[in-house]
């Protein structure tokens, strides 16, 4: 192909992306509806006829946005495997927005429109720090270490994307186990289905063991006719209207909102930042400013119409590519999941198919960017990767305490200091170090590439920049950004003293000690190494 052809817009491997890569938007939009009904306890007209409508429209907007970047670049470079940047709900702010904002407001109000409003002024602001966070970002990924990116992805893949699928998988066996199977056999072992989609055949399996059970009374799925008869209530055209009003009133919450809104607006950042470097390895360049900007803008425009969740560019590229998907299958996912937000469908989505037949897609997606870490970046450099990943397993455990503790009735939002402490002395009788996982696990995906990066400049003998990056870490841990859980000053000073002090050592290291050339290790970052996460699978 030359350059000035132009690119095709569909491929036989589009099929196999638009069903795994629809069926992970799925999965997230059934999530969300589950927490806004269920968690939340707001009105299905609000939630049929304002947010999902909103969430569609902001979905089709971005990933058609990306499959027109993909074709750009095909078009510029020449390239037949160019494959479209994966986009959508970002998973961890879906839990963060909904318990650390919206439920708390909720529940002091008693009134959940007010947490929805809140929730919109938390996007608004956030979209913000995305769109001035675009034209800086280059930088960092620029004098980032790959083994440091890629790290702090691997963290957010092995915890927050991976466990709660396996989990779920292994609470169900009957489907879960089977459906993940089918999805290996395919993905990795290139095992076919007659040119059917894998993700289609293991939720088509999935689903029949579902009903099957159902019809003898074992019900593994959770599934019946009734729940099925009742979701068609939900049916319905509704289009996003403007909400300024509401978003606006939700800044009577301002307080609360920044002390979360920008650090996780960073978090933001960095993970757009890891996932176009992700998608680099793989062979696809996009601009990182316009990357971040559009997520900051297609976030924006969701708030403004009544959308309560911020968009982001996935973890998945490489995986999405080497299943064969190109530049249609983003596009096609944006188009389906708007007719699927704006007619009601989602509703009867929830009682037909049980999301543990979809979860499998996530687990598999976890694995190819867990393992992308390794692969992709130089043998020494892996003891970083893994230090990477100890800040996210922190804040994994951290969150799951917090919900136990909830289910317990007690918030621990709403605790004294004093309360507090008692609480903490109690967990570290039992072997709970409450405190430490606060601490280590605050700022997760920032205090990851910060230790990644020390870490890979000491194994390549470069102290000053790894005294650089523990300077950088000090002062974010200084003001709240990392190791913490809001901004501010001096919200854990020992910590940032004692980063301070690595980096006061380090510098000292980088006057006095003497490193040969043979001592030297090779440079990383974006180096240009081949992709090994998988084979090609396409259909036939």
């Amino acid at each position: 192909m030359n350059a000035t052809a132009k690119p095709k817009i569909w491929v036989p491997g589009d099929w196999n992306a638009f069903f795994g890569f629809g069926t992970n938007i799925l999965v997230n939009l059934l999530t969300l509806t589950a927490l806004l009904r269920f968690v939340l306890k707001m009105p299905d007209e609000l939630v049929f006829g304002r947010i999902l409508p909103a969430t569609g429209l902001m979905l089709c907007l971005s990933t058609l946005y990306y499959a027109w970047l993909a074709y750009d670049l095909a078009k510029k470079t020449g390239r037949t495997d160019v494959c479209a940047l994966p986009s959508g709900i970002s998973v961890p702010h879906m839990f963060v927005v909904t318990f650390v904002i919206m439920l708390p407001i909720t529940l002091k109000t008693g009134n959940p429109v007010k947490g929805w409003e809140a929730g919109l002024t938390w996007v608004f602001i956030q979209s913000f720090v995305l769109m001035i966070g675009g034209f800086i970002a280059p930088i960092i990924r620029k004098i980032t270490p790959r083994a440091a990116l890629l790290g702090t992805l691997a963290g957010v893949s092995v915890t927050f994307i991976s466990m709660r699928p396996a989990l779920e998988m292994f609470m169900t066996p009957a489907i879960g186990i089977p459906c993940f199977a089918i999805i290996l056999l395919s993905w990795f072992g290139g095992v076919r289905y007659r040119g059917i989609p894998a993700g289609l055949v293991a939720i088509a399996v999935g689903t029949l063991i579902a009903w099957g059970s159902t019809g003898v009374g074992l019900n593994y799925g959770g599934l019946s006719l009734k729940g099925l008869t009742d979701s068609v209530s939900n049916f319905g055209f509704h289009i996003p209207l403007p909400v300024v009003g509401h978003l606006f009133s939700g800044f009577e919450f301002l307080g609360i909102l920044l002390v979360t809104a920008i650090p996780f607006g960073i978090y933001d950042l960095v993970e757009a930042i890891d996932n176009v470097e992700s998608a680099a390895v793989a062979g696809d360049s996009f601009p990182t400013t316009r990357v971040l900007t559009a997520d900051g803008i297609v976030s924006l425009i969701g708030c403004l119409v009544g959308n309560p969740f911020i968009n982001a560019v996935y973890i998945g590229h490489p995986g999405w590519k080497a299943m064969g998907g190109r530049i249609g299958y983003s596009a096609a996912t944006g188009i389906a999941v708007i007719l699927l937000c704006w007619f009601g469908t989602i509703s009867v989505m929830l009682a037909l198919i049980p999301s543990v037949a979809i979860l499998p897609i996530l687990l598999y997606i976890a694995m190819l960017i867990g393992s992308q870490a390794f692969q992709e970046t130089p043998k020494a450099h892996a003891p970083a990767i893994i230090l990477s990943l100890v800040p996210h397993l922190a804040n994994w455990a951290i969150t799951l305490i917090n919900g136990t503790l909830a289910a317990a009735g007690l918030a621990v939002a709403t605790l004294s200091s004093a309360q507090m402490e008692d609480l903490t002395g109690k967990l570290k009788n039992e072997g709970v170090l409450y405190h430490g996982l606060h601490v280590l696990g605050g700022g997760s995906i920032l205090g990851g590439l910060i230790l990644g990066a020390i870490a890979v400049f000491i194994i390549d003998r470069k102290f000053k920049n790894a005294a650089a990056f523990a300077g950088a870490g000090a002062a974010l841990t200084f003001f709240g950004f990392m190791h913490g859980e809001k901004i501010g000053i001096a919200q854990t000073p020992m910590v940032a003293a004692s980063y301070l002090v690595v980096a006061v050592i380090l510098f000292v290291c980088a006057k006095l000690v003497t490193v040969t050339e043979s001592d030297a290790r090779p440079e990383s970052n974006h180096a240009d190494l081949p992709i090994h996460l998988a084979h090609p699978i396409t259909n036939a």
